[in-house]
């Protein structure tokens, strides 16, 4: 198969009459070797069901439908999105393996399919909520390689008492365990944006509990990071009534009540949640 390069991407944005929006956060793919890293790095097989977010004008798709059995492609830009199946005719011998879906991933509920591997370069803007809103609805995800901005990714891999450990990173880790997978240069995107970008890989876990429980360790996540400087019982004191009755609540949960969010894992945060749950 031949794959996209940069004077093939420029020459099919023109055709488009194309400009890449900054509001979508369009930064095309324009190496080919890069796109089959990744695809290398993801572990894709041939009994894998790609999913990709944002495909734009199909650099990485061609490199998934190398591989996988099947890809799904969501892209929010109907331009591109009509764009995709005519590319993949083009390009491969197995078009009728793509399915291109135009919509937004945020608004995924369910999918037709069951996708296996996420791998996408996904848009600078929205690259957190639409990680974690993919592990949420598509349990059948089990591993991926996204690529995100720099510090979003090192956000999402980084471990307790670091200065890059925070929502992201604990959300993240109450379905899969999540760590960096190298750099990429600015030079394989099309326009090159002002930042680095990093791969981030995960592979699925079983959740620590139900949907209860992840919707209570969440909203403790986020009192807890909200002021990072305060002291457990003072960040959790008005979910419990006052910072007496949340230091009751974390010392019956064997947490010290003078420790900061950014010390705890998910499991620790977890337990904070079942023992409030318990009072």
């Amino acid at each position: 198969m031949s794959l996209l390069g940069a004077s093939e991407i420029r020459a099919l944005a023109a055709s488009l009459d194309l400009k890449p929006s900054k509001s979508l956060g369009q930064n095309f793919v324009i190496d080919a070797n890069v796109c089959r890293k990744i695809v290398r790095t993801a572990g894709v097989t041939s009994t894998d069901v790609a999913l990709e977010i944002g495909p734009g004008l199909g650099s990485l798709t061609l490199a998934l439908m190398e591989e996988a059995h099947s890809v799904v492609a969501v892209e929010i830009d109907s331009r591109l999105a009509t764009q995709l199946p005519i590319t993949a005719k083009l390009h491969s011998d197995h078009p009728e393996t793509l399915t291109v879906i135009n919509q937004d991933a945020l608004s995924i509920k369910e999918l037709a399919f069951a996708p296996t591997v996420l791998v996408a370069n996904l848009p600078y803007n929205v690259s957190v909520p639409v990680f974690l809103h993919l592990l949420e609805v598509l349990p059948t995800l089990r591993t991926g390689v996204v690529m995100v901005q720099a510090e979003v990714a090192d956000r999402l891999a980084a471990k307790p008492n670091t200065r890059e450990y925070g929502i992201p990173s604990v959300k993240a880790a109450w379905w899969a365990s999540v760590t960096g997978a190298g750099s990429v240069s600015r030079s394989i995107f099309w326009p090159a944006p002002n930042v680095d970008s990093k791969l981030v890989s995960f592979t699925r876990r079983e959740t620590p509990g139900d949907e209860e429980l992840r919707k209570k360790v969440f909203a403790i996540i986020d009192l807890a990071f909200a002021q990072r400087r305060k002291m457990l019982r003072s960040a959790l004191s008005s979910m419990y009534g006052g910072s007496g009755a949340a230091e009751k609540v974390l010392s019956a949960a064997g947490i010290d009540p003078t420790l900061r969010g950014e010390a705890l894992d998910i499991a620790a945060f977890c337990k904070i949640a079942q023992q409030g749950l318990e009072s």
